[in-house]
């Protein structure tokens, strides 16, 4: 699996900028991406050492859309909760 694929986007949402406190960082992954390959990525792309990530799946919703309302599911979601202990990522802001 390519670096691209692996990392989705990094999530910033109120608990994630309060989890950085504490060298936490959140991130959507791919579905199939394994703890292995997260903590790989991360460390060649942002120059850090990782010691702990648990991941959780969001499943996605279902929603009514259109004007026949519809029902449509979401995808699921792969967070990744990342615990550096070397080194920075600054793609977060400081609470």
């Amino acid at each position: 699996m390519r670096i691209n694929d692996t990392i989705i986007a990094p999530i910033l949402t109120e608990k994630a900028t309060n989890m950085v406190k504490n060298q936490v960082y959140m991130f959507e992954v791919h579905l199939k991406a394994t703890k292995y390959q997260v903590k790989k990525v991360l460390e060649k792309l942002y120059s850090v050492e990782i010691g702990n990530i648990r991941t959780m799946i969001r499943k996605g919703k279902i929603r009514k859309v259109g004007r026949k309302m519809i029902s449509k599911k979401i995808t699921d979601k792969k967070i990744a909760f990342v615990q550096v202990v070397k080194g920075k990522i600054d793609i977060f802001p400081q609470a």
